[in-house]
Formats: C-alpha cells, sequence, structure tokens
C-alpha cells in the first residue's frame, strides 16, 4: 500500500517524445509513454499509465490508476454523420484496463452528449465503445468486438470475441454474451446469449456464482427464467406470473424491470 501510495504522490513521468497539451491536467503519479498524444481539454487522474502510441483526445476525463495499452484512440470524434463538431464528453472512471488498438468515442449531441465507461472494466485489444454508450462497472469486453451507438452494458456483464452488438441495445448485469454473436436485441440480466443471430441459453449460473448471489436466488432466478421464456405465455401475462409464483428479490426485480424497460424487445 506504501509503494501505491508514493506512486500517486509522485509528479507525472512524460516521455520527452509524448505530445501533451499544456492545457492538459496530468495527475500524480501518471505515466505517459513515447509518442502519446494527449489534447487540450483532456483530464487524467492520478497514477494511470498511458502506454506508448495512444492518443487522448476531446473533452475527455479519465479516472485513476487506469492502464491504457499502445495505440488506443480515446476521445475521438463519434461517427456519426449528424455530428458536426460540437462539444461532446468521454468519461471513463477508475481502475480500467484497456488494451491496444482499443477505441472510445465521444457522444453525440442528439444523444447522451456523454460515452461513459465505470471502473474496474478490462477492455481488449481492439474492442470498440463508440458514441453515447453506457459501460457499467467491473464488465468484461473480449478482442474485437464491437458494440452499436447509444447500447448500455451493465454491471458484471461479460461480453466474448468478435461479438457485434445494435445500436440502442442493452446487455444486463452479470449476463454473458459468447462470441462471434450478433445482438440484434436487449440480453437480460443473468443470462447467457450465443448464436450468429443471438438467443438464448440459459442463466449465467457461473457468473452469478462469482458475484456471490446466493443458491435460494438462483432458484428462484431459474424459476423466473423458465416462466418468461420457456413457457407459452405472453410477456406482459409471464411477468405477472413471475410476481405471483416467484419469491421476490433484488435480482428478480432487476430481471423484471430490464424487461418492462425494453426498447428493442428481448432475446428469447
Amino acid at each position: 500500500m506504501t509503494e501505491r501510495n508514493e506512486k500517486v504522490n509522485a509528479p507525472p513521468k512524460i516521455h520527452p517524445a509524448a505530445a501533451v497539451d499544456s492545457h492538459a491536467v496530468i495527475g500524480p503519479g501518471v505515466e505517459i509513454g513515447p509518442f502519446v498524444v494527449v489534447g487540450p481539454d483532456v483530464r487524467i487522474g492520478a497514477g494511470t499509465i498511458i502506454r506508448a502510441n495512444s492518443v487522448v483526445e476531446g473533452d475527455t476525463e479519465i479516472g485513476g490508476g487506469n492502464i491504457i495499452g499502445p495505440f488506443a484512440t480515446l476521445g475521438a470524434p463519434p461517427q456519426d454523420v449528424k455530428y458536426k463538431g460540437e462539444r461532446t464528453k468521454l468519461k471513463i472512471g477508475d481502475r480500467n484496463i484497456i488494451r491496444e488498438q482499443v477505441t472510445i468515442h465521444v457522444g453525440t449531441p442528439t444523444g447522451r452528449s456523454v460515452t461513459t465507461v465505470g471502473d474496474d472494466c478490462m477492455i481488449m485489444v481492439g474492442a470498440h465503445i463508440p458514441h453515447d454508450c453506457i459501460i457499467g462497472n467491473r464488465v468484461i469486453i473480449a478482442n474485437a468486438t464491437h458494440l452499436g451507438g447509444h447500447s448500455e452494458v451493465e454491471d458484471n456483464a461479460v461480453i466474448g470475441a468478435m461479438v457485434g452488438i445494435h445500436q440502442h441495445v442493452r446487455v444486463g448485469a452479470v449476463a454473458m454474451v459468447a462470441a462471434k454473436a450478433g445482438v440484434p436485441m436487449d440480453v437480460p440480466p443473468y443470462t447467457i446469449a450465443a448464436g450468429d443471430r443471438a438467443s438464448l441459453f440459459g442463466l449465467n449460473r457461473v457468473g452469478m456464482e462469482r458475484v456471490g448471489i446466493s443458491r435460494e436466488t438462483r432458484a428462484e432466478l431459474r424459476k423466473a427464467y423458465r416462466i418468461l421464456f420457456q413457457s407459452s405465455l405472453k410477456l406482459e401475462a409471464a411477468i405477472e406470473k413471475v410476481r405471483e409464483e416467484v419469491a421476490p428479490s433484488q435480482e428478480v426485480e432487476n430481471l423484471l424491470s430490464f424487461i418492462m424497460k425494453s426498447k428493442r424487445g428481448i432475446l428469447r
């Protein structure tokens, strides 16, 4: 702990070959490698490390303790034909690992105006997080996965490699999306989605255990899953039956609330 505090309290280490604008705000203990470019409206929190050849531009705020791999591009303009250079933002939290060649863009004025990444995430090589996305905490996004604009990924979700997620799609908490899936609709919390055009393949048992969901609650979620996705009931009737027959818990309520708020529809 003492060593970490000393690093965070130390002055920044900026390689002489880096191009850091004098107006950028660089926190204590930040390390910036060779050929990194940092723009004037960037704020970088204590102890963050940015490896060689990365670009951080736009109105971008990066928290503390992050590790950003080589050739990452953070805060670039959105890939949206309606965007005309308006000032929008990217906000990244603390202790994230953002690997090589990851791209994360700022928001759009017709969207949320900000793209958000939470804390303790791992974004693997070549992943793309576009404008107006919301990425929660402890999310894992594997290599070469591309999200569509305005998508949301909730806490503790895992997205496999080479996944394509349609714009405005939501991936629920503790859900898992298997590699190479195309995801055109919302993935409910605690479920597994897989397939070329993704569909549901049951509950994410391992993921639920990892985040500490009790055995009793997991059993109730299995009951809810069977009613919602394996019965012949229409969705509204299935939700009502879950409320009548499944023991209430925060997790069951999260599942039902997610489904009821869906605008793109739910994978079945």
